[in-house]
């Protein structure tokens, strides 16, 4: 049976080989890029509405436009540029006041083109942020305080090592695994300290995840998936060598890190608190215990999985829904089955880490005194 001190060796020898991948796949020099060719602006400024209104379109004036004016708040700060629209849904509301982003073009001729970019709203995402922030904290205190930490440290990881070093070329997969296992790694003990608990959750995340990449790369080559989903792996393809189906692996399996996180610490957790509970269960009863709680756990986890996912492809699904194809036909549409796919393989990971989590958690729980 496994003992505390094997399972830290173990910790030790993933992190281990974790930290070799991170040295061995972090991205060089930063890539340089001529962006100009799909239309990206070479600087984005904020702006403040002076004026809205509508009115003639300049370009028709029997149809109506909406004209706004700017004021640029940054270099070249004081221009006062005018923005039109046709009034019609789905075009920029804007109030005078608004703060905006205007992109600048530069042309060679020495032209400047000013174009509305959006809306600024980082204040709003801050003011989110920030209640957040307290709500983890007021609920968890210093581990409420640490998972932000860890949070911000998972950011960083997938910033600066996880999309620079798949644009640099290495594979994405090996890419996600070694950063997904940097990010698990580095959220687990940070948000829940150095103990058997954590080691438990570390080693069933690993594994889960491991599961997990093997079996997408096994659905995706069967697939024969192309990873050219949307207009942006279209423009992607046009600035940088990147592999789509690889990139599409990689997303599967860093999407399964935080559900995975979840899953193997609520388990670990749940079968050390049946053992402080009633010391005189053994490994056996303990691990019974651990799959009746895991069983709902699951069950809540995948149905959140697809709803998730749901959620954010909801206006295909009304579209799809709306052309009256055959369910056959559409899911077998790579947009669709690609989703499909990554819902049903990060589930099976998920159940996977319930068993191999929950066994771990009985037989070292039944070793430790309760506290």
């Amino acid at each position: 049976m496994p003992r505390p001190e094997g399972l830290a060796l173990v910790v030790l020898i993933i992190a281990v080989v974790l930290g070799a991948g991170l040295v061995w796949l972090w991205p060089g020099d930063e890539l340089d890029l001529d962006l100009s060719t799909i239309g990206f602006a070479d600087e984005v400024v904020r702006g403040e509405v002076v004026s809205s209104e509508v009115g003639s379109c300049s370009y028709a004036s029997d149809l109506e436009c909406l004209q706004y004016e700017v004021e640029l708040l940054e270099e070249p700060a004081g221009i006062v540029i005018e923005l039109e629209f046709p009034n019609e849904p789905g075009q920029p509301m804007l109030d005078p006041g608004e703060i905006v982003f205007i992109s600048v073009v530069a042309f060679e001729n020495g032209v400047v083109d000013f174009q509305y970019a959006g809306k600024d709203r980082v204040p709003l995402l801050l003011a989110i942020a920030g209640i957040f922030g307290l709500a983890v904290v007021g609920l968890g205190r210093f581990r409420g305080l640490a998972a932000l930490a860890a949070l911000a440290l998972s950011v960083a990881i997938l910033i600066w090592f996880i999309l620079p070093s798949i644009l640099q070329g290495n594979d994405a997969v090996m890419v996600a695994i070694v950063g997904g296992g940097a990010i698990a790694l580095i959220s687990l003990y940070m948000a829940h300290g150095v103990g058997p608990l954590t080691h438990v959750a570390a080693i069933g995340a690993f594994s889960a995840l491991l599961l997990t990449a093997l079996l997408s790369w096994v659905a995706l080559y069967f697939a024969n998936f192309t990873g050219v989903t949307s207009d942006e792996s279209i423009v992607l393809l046009s600035v940088v060598d990147v592999d789509l189906t690889g990139l599409l692996l990689a997303g599967i399996v860093l999407g399964a890190i935080g559900a995975l996180d979840d899953v193997t610490v609520t388990q670990a957790s749940a079968v050390m608190e049946v053992r402080k509970a009633n010391p005189a269960l053994g490994s056996n009863e303990l691990f019974a215990s651990g799959i009746r709680v895991g069983r709902d756990h699951i069950v809540s986890t995948v149905n959140t999985l697809l709803l998730a996912y749901a959620g954010a492809s909801l206006p295909l699904l009304i579209f799809f829904t709306v052309s009256q194809q055959s369910f056959g036909f559409l899911a077998s549409s790579e947009l669709v089955a690609t989703e499909i796919v990554r819902t049903l393989i990060g589930s099976i990971g998920l159940v996977a880490a319930v068993p191999i989590t929950t066994w771990l958690s009985a037989q070292v729980a039944s070793r430790v005194n309760s506290e």
